[in-house]
């Protein structure tokens, strides 16, 4: 399947499939068909329409989407350029076709595009008690840095069930 795919960069068009996109990987029941699910840590929302299209307005932010053949996009990356580091989160694939590949591939192409421009070093942050995934990460050489961060208080990034941290995971590039 994942031959098929193609990756390109995510406009203003695109942001309510992606919401929709985002919004059935990460929460709530349809979340449950994947791994990747934050549904049992988190209630409410991953993002909103307002909130992606206002990351989309910064020339440091820029979104990848994975496109199947009949045009539907089934994963993304959101990228944003901090000085000498690149920012990757919200890393999302369709639930039912979780680990064909599809996040690997949006991964790599993340990678590529810090290098192509001259970003080195990849940083992210994860919740703590998402083992599965922090693992997979580790897996595709990156490395938890010690470094832990507060999840915001803030129901915009949804309702806690529990309490929550982040710890922050980097990749050395080239």
């Amino acid at each position: 399947m994942n031959n098929n795919i193609s990756i390109s960069v995510v406009t203003d068009t695109d942001i309510i499939e992606l919401v929709q996109l985002v919004n059935s990987a990460y929460r709530g029941i349809s979340s449950k068909k994947g791994w990747t699910t934050e549904a049992d840590l988190l209630e409410g929302v991953r993002t909103d329409p307002d909130t992606l299209s206002e990351q989309l307005k910064h020339s440091d932010q820029t979104f990848l989407k994975a496109i199947d053949p009949s045009r539907k996009i089934i994963g993304c990356v959101g990228l944003q350029k901090k000085k000498d580091i690149l920012y990757l989160g919200m890393l999302t694939v369709q639930p039912d076709i979780q680990a064909t590949g599809i996040g690997k591939k949006l991964l790599i192409a993340a990678e590529e595009f810090a290098i192509n421009h001259a970003i080195y070093c990849i940083e992210m942050t994860v919740i703590s008690v998402r083992h599965e995934l922090i693992a997979w990460y580790q897996r595709r050489g990156y490395q938890l840095t010690g470094e832990k961060r507060a999840f915001p208080n803030d129901p915009k990034f949804g309702i806690k069930k529990q309490d929550l941290e982040f710890v922050v995971l980097e990749k050395k590039l080239g």
